[in-house]
């Protein structure tokens, strides 16, 4: 592939619901493009864009995927992404990459919640915005409906393009207001045919051209005085309010069948601004804005936004080059380590594949291969000016799970292959429990965390099953209480001796507190620091139910020794008996974790989201609109032990539109049922271990 100018790069990504066609439509287009020798299917695991054996196992989309297109003159890097929320990862990859997003709907289907998400995010980082509505060919489909319902959502910048003329429920041709043209398509292959001179399509035309004339004064003088704009005005006029996000264009299409995708391409080149529009901001080495313009002799800066771990190549950054240009011999500065590398090589991704390149120019997008120390999200620059450009934008791992491994002795296998999988996808969170010595895996969902699972094994050999983790409970008294802790053992020769007399009592510190009030000697000072051990000892392993103890002081204020007998060793054994003794006298508590829930869903499901807090024995603190339009948040103290599938029913309730944040507040005294079941459990743990 030759080597393109900024000004003739198009990167577009494309985005929307799950099952609406959008690897079916960058098929269609890499193949009437000629940079596919066939047009792949979904359904026969033969796509270039879904290249990975997760998705042709599903016949889904799980990351997002880059392949270059050469169409009027320009490079267009189309980047795929999929629908599916649990991985939402492809879809922040692409939209930090991309300059325009081709958003897709299905043919009379309403704005699906995919494609709310997809127009959101773009509109979050000022990209310009295609609404390209596919599946036209089907029987008893409305792409009208679809437009009007874009309409309903967005208003009036909502602006078709290319509309099907249908009779007789089929579609007979493609009408292009950009042309004022009609094409018919027979086995891919466009016709022109008479323009149809149908109310509805002149109706549809002259909304068009109104549309395009208000975006510009003079253009708008000359179509009040009835003169025709011409091509290049309408084409000049769209660009730029569609490069403002003044107006969606809408695009109709059939990608299965290829009708109408060639028109896609050509709004895409007229219309998808150049890297060159864009104007990115980096922070210098004093935090300092810096504005960078796509100018291959400017300052050096590219944002890595997607890792792969290739068994094969090795590790694979994938680049947008904002401003500068990389070759094999640039040196490669990251700006948040500050160390200097040498420069991997150079590849043009292709799907799965891949072509050597010499160069990355300003705009353009490549992978470079083995940059160990290299993230997501970091920057490459010169170390002469170093800068650092605002990575993608990720969603938060909302849910978690215990690994558990098959094979004993693969743990540290496992750990090695969730760590590579980390730096693959940076939604993923592996770490231990410190206090429940258990491995935790955290992902987008119960199909995120299935493809984390399937990978280990497919990539690394290992196997291993989730399960709900532990929650991390602790214990405490309620009572204040005076214990006698005695030890004393005999068997021959010298023997062993310790005596104790305690004050336990509830106390605000989250760690033991231990003081003395010993008189007249009757236990040795020497000894003191073993009665405290042995409680700190006790205190880690629990009063009922093996957790920590917290708010707990202890007063050691008498006992007594042996001169010959006594030890370290018996004080110790002293004090952790008469530790003991709290099960029994001092009112133990289970206290459970409290976390502070924000939770945002839209306006119609607020009751419902009400009523499952309720159920996990929430207290709603707080409601009211989100900044969000059409969105509550609803702010809510719930124990965390009830939380653990809070992910899959905000989903589910909200249709995918919800997302909530849980932050740890406190502890406090779990209800009895809920210590009694807590207790059993543990025991039944204890059981296992034996």
């Amino acid at each position: 592939m030759k080597l393109y100018s900024a000004q003739n790069i198009r990167n577009v990504v494309i985005a929307g619901h799950g099952g609406r066609g959008k690897t079916t439509l960058a098929e269609a287009m890499l193949f009437l493009a000629g940079a596919a020798d066939r047009f792949g299917k979904v359904a026969d695991g033969n796509t270039v864009m879904d290249y990975d054996p997760e998705e042709k196992r599903r016949h889904n989309s799980v990351s997002s995927a880059v392949c270059p297109v050469e169409w009027n003159g320009c490079k267009v890097n189309i980047i795929d992404t999929p629908g599916l929320f649990d991985f939402e990862t492809g879809v922040s990859e692409g939209m930090r990459a991309a300059d325009a997003a081709l958003v897709v709907l299905a043919a009379g289907s309403g704005v699906d919640v995919g494609a709310e998400k997809a127009f959101k995010a773009a509109a979050a980082r000022h990209m310009a915005r295609f609404a390209v509505v596919t599946r036209c060919d089907a029987d008893n489909t409305d792409f009208f409906k679809t437009v009007e319902a874009l309409k309903e959502e967005y208003g009036s910048i909502v602006c078709p393009v290319v509309v099907p003329h249908v009779v007789g429920g089929k579609v007979q041709a493609y009408v292009n207001f950009l042309q004022n043209k009609a094409f018919k398509y027979v086995n891919g292959k466009a016709t022109e045919v008479p323009y149809p001179e149908e109310d509805h399509i002149t109706e549809l035309h002259e909304a068009f051209t109104e549309a395009v004339a208000g975006t510009d004064e003079e253009l708008m003088m000359k179509y009040f005085d009835g003169e025709e704009l011409t091509h290049d005005e309408i084409v000049d006029a769209l660009s730029k309010s569609v490069a403002s996000g003044e107006v969606i264009p809408v695009y109709a299409c059939a990608g299965y069948v290829l009708e109408a995708v060639d028109l896609v391409l050509n709004g895409v080149t007229k219309l998808a601004p150049a890297p060159t529009a864009r104007v990115e901001v980096a922070k210098d080495a004093d935090d300092k804005d810096v504005e960078l313009k796509c100018d291959e002799n400017g300052p050096l800066a590219a944002i890595v936004f997607k890792t792969v771990a290739d068994p094969f190549v090795g590790k694979m950054s994938y680049v947008k080059v904002v401003s500068g240009k990389i070759a094999s011999d640039t040196p490669c500065y990251c700006a948040r380590t500050g160390n200097t590398s040498r420069m991997g090589k150079l590849v043009i991704p292709k799907g799965g594949k891949t072509e050597d390149a010499s160069v990355l120019t300003a705009g353009d997008i490549g992978v470079i291969t083995k940059l160990d120390e290299v993230q997501t999200g970091d920057t490459i620059c010169s170390e002469k000016q170093p800068l650092n450009l605002a990575g993608p934008t990720f969603p938060a791992a909302c849910l978690q799970m215990c690994v558990n491994v098959k094979k004993k002795g693969e743990e540290e296998k496992v750990a090695q292959g969730l760590r590579r999988l980390c730096q693959e996808d940076p939604v993923i969170q592996f770490y231990t429990n410190e206090e429940t010595k258990e491995q935790i895996v955290a992902g987008l969902g119960e199909q995120h965390l299935d493809l984390i699972v399937a990978k280990l094994k497919a990539k690394f050999g290992v196997e291993v099953d989730l399960s709900i983790p532990r929650v991390a409970y602790r214990e405490t008294i309620k009572k204040k209480v005076e214990i006698h802790g005695r030890h004393k053992k005999q068997s021959g020769g010298h023997g062993q001796f310790g005596d104790v007399w305690i004050r336990f009592e509830p106390t605000d510190s989250e760690e033991l507190v231990f003081a003395e009030e010993v008189f007249g000697g009757s236990v040795p000072k020497n000894f003191f620091p073993a009665v405290e051990k042995g409680l700190r000892d006790c205190v880690t392993r629990g009063i009922v139910a093996g957790y920590p103890v917290v708010g707990l002081k202890a007063t050691l204020y008498d006992g007594s020794y042996h001169p010959v007998d006594s030890s370290e060793m018996a004080f110790k054994t002293a004090a952790s008996l008469a530790f003991k003794q709290l099960k029994d006298v001092a009112g133990p508590a289970i206290l459970e974790p409290i976390g502070t829930l924000k939770a945002y869903m839209p306006d119609d499901n607020l009751g419902d989201i009400m009523g499952d807090i309720t159920k996990r024995r929430g207290r709603v603190l707080g409601m009211g609109p989100a900044d969000e339009p059409k969105m509550q948040m609803l702010e809510a103290e719930v124990p965390m032990a009830e939380m653990g599938d809070f992910s899959t029913t905000l989903r589910s309730v909200t249709a995918g539109r919800g997302h909530f944040s849980l932050e740890f507040a406190r502890y406090e005294e779990a209800p009895m049922n809920v210590a009694q079941k807590v207790i059993e459990e543990s025991h039944m743990v204890d059981e296992d271990d034996d």
